[in-house]
């Protein structure tokens, strides 16, 4: 079977450009506030304690934007647990006052890590726009759990995943809008890996990200996923995702060229070491039900000086 046609680039790319057309004000002097250090401090705790990937790959940017990042990631980290971590009746409302609250500054003294990234989104230019995307695809949880093919995925993927990347791209910098394509596929490549990795722990949440057409191509259904067990066709089905992330990853990883010098590295070691828990899963024989794919410190030490060879190299570059 071949690569699936990615006929949704168009129309995630519409969605990319959109927000830089919006007015982003100056840097607000967020800096005289004396509890902004401590607020910084508190997302990069948040950071180290839930994705030790891309802690590890923030530790390689320049400390201002280390910072930005972490305050970039404990905002999605917060945003994504109101809708998957619901601890009030009514989560919908809940991520509508996190938003007002992340939209507006002059309520951020009270939540570190809105202190935090009200900092780090004026001082880099950040189009709100971007959260709203990002808000409303991590919404889009709570009242979908399946998807009919890979272009509706690829949607739900850019939403909760490549506004993350675009936002990113604003705190590492990067050198034109030729950029912005790559940042949208690697986006959903890091999802789908995501996806791919957590394919038990989300059938037990009551959610099937697999596009449906693709199980039933390789004559797999929800009762493949509640049984669990690793078939011939399940091989088949698995093998043919991984091929498809992996084209994904290396059809993006030439816009790290486009990134600001002091950036590439970084993102290239995130994107490479999320990218070798598709290794993994092959590994463990595709057995997602059982066992949580995962890169091991050692591993992912053990790829970081290629890794940095590449960036320095020029190797991420439009061929």
């Amino acid at each position: 079977m071949t690569i699936y046609a990615q006929n949704w680039e168009h129309t995630l790319l519409a969605l990319a450009v959109e927000p830089l057309l919006e007015k982003v004000a100056h840097h607000a002097q967020l800096t005289l506030n004396p509890l902004l250090d401590q607020a910084y401090e508190h997302c990069k705790q948040i950071t180290r304690h839930y994705s030790r990937t891309f802690y590890m790959a923030s530790r390689l940017l320049p400390k201002e934007k280390q910072r930005a990042v972490h305050a970039l990631y404990a905002m999605c980290r917060i945003t994504d647990d109101i809708v998957d971590r619901a601890e009030t009746a009514d989560p919908q409302a809940t991520l509508d006052d996190w938003y007002q609250r992340l939209s507006h500054q002059k309520a951020t003294i009270h939540h570190p890590v809105i202190l935090a990234w009200a900092d780090a989104k004026a001082r880099f230019s950040i189009p709100q726009s971007y959260v709203r995307q990002l808000v409303d695809g991590v919404a889009q949880d709570m009242h979908q759990t399946r998807y009919q093919t890979f272009d509706d995925l690829a949607k739900y993927s850019y939403g909760v995943a490549s506004t993350v990347g675009l936002m990113a791209m604003h705190i590492t910098g990067y050198t034109g809008t030729d950029a912005i394509p790559y940042a949208v596929k690697l986006g959903v490549a890091l999802q789908v890996t995501n996806i791919l990795r957590d394919i038990g722990e989300d059938w037990r949440n009551g959610r099937v990200y697999l596009p449906q057409e693709d199980l039933h191509a390789f004559g797999l259904s929800d009762d493949s996923l509640h049984s669990g067990q690793v078939t011939d066709n399940w091989r088949d089905f698995m093998r043919f995702q991984i091929d498809r992330n992996r084209e994904l990853y290396a059809e993006s990883l030439p816009g790290i060229g486009y990134l600001n010098p002091d950036g590439r590295f970084a993102i290239a070691a995130a994107a490479e070491l999320y990218q070798a828990i598709l290794t993994d899963i092959e590994a463990n024989d595709y057995d997602v039900f059982t066992r949580r794919a995962r890169v091991s410190t050692s591993g992912k030490l053990a790829q970081l000086p290629s890794i940095w060879w590449r960036s320095r190299r020029g190797a991420y570059t439009r061929k």
